[in-house]
This record gives C-alpha cells, sequence and structure tokens, in this order.
C-alpha cells in the first residue's frame, strides 16, 4: 500500500519527475498523474501498482508504513501522525 504523499515524496527524494517514473516503471504518465491525485491510498489495478512500488524498490525508495520500523536504517523522511496546521510552527515557502 502507498499513499499520494508517499509517491509525490518519494520523487522529490529521488529528484524526478512524473515523466521519469513513468519511464522507470512502465507506465503511461497520464496513470502517474492520476495515482498522485488520488486521495490517501493511490488507487490502481494491482499491476499497475506492483509497477510502480518495484521501480522506486529499485531505485532505492523504501515505503515505510504507519509504526513500521525501518529495519536496513539509512536516512529517511517520515510524517508525524498529527500534522500541524499551516501557521503553527510551519515553514511557508511563499
Amino acid at each position: 500500500m502507498i499513499t499520494s504523499a508517499q509517491l509525490r515524496a518519494a520523487r522529490a527524494l529521488l529528484g524526478i519527475d512524473q515523466r521519469q517514473l513513468a519511464e522507470w516503471s512502465g507506465l503511461s504518465v497520464p496513470t502517474i498523474q492520476r495515482m498522485e491525485a488520488s486521495e490517501g491510498v493511490v488507487r490502481g489495478n494491482v499491476d499497475s501498482l506492483m509497477k510502480l512500488i518495484e521501480a522506486l524498490d529499485r531505485n532505492g525508495i523504501e515505503l515505510i508504513g504507519d509504526n513500521a520500523i525501518s529495519e536496513p536504517g539509512g536516512r529517511g523522511v517520515r510524517l508525524k501522525s498529527a500534522v500541524p496546521s499551516p501557521g503553527k510552527g510551519t515553514v511557508n515557502a511563499t
């Protein structure tokens, strides 16, 4: 299971755009766009989701679920369960 936020964060960590991820995964750019536009968990057929996750894995992305431990270690980013609302301790990049 992968969320749209994880997908966008994974692309950002890799420094790639949607086109590059589409090439790596064998999916179309519109498919990647639909996945990233999903609310919460990415929606798609199982084959497409597996291609996406495998492409990310091949390129060094480890998906970490809620309350899961990253056994291999390494650097990473995790979203806290309680996200502060804008203006309350967050940096606004405007």
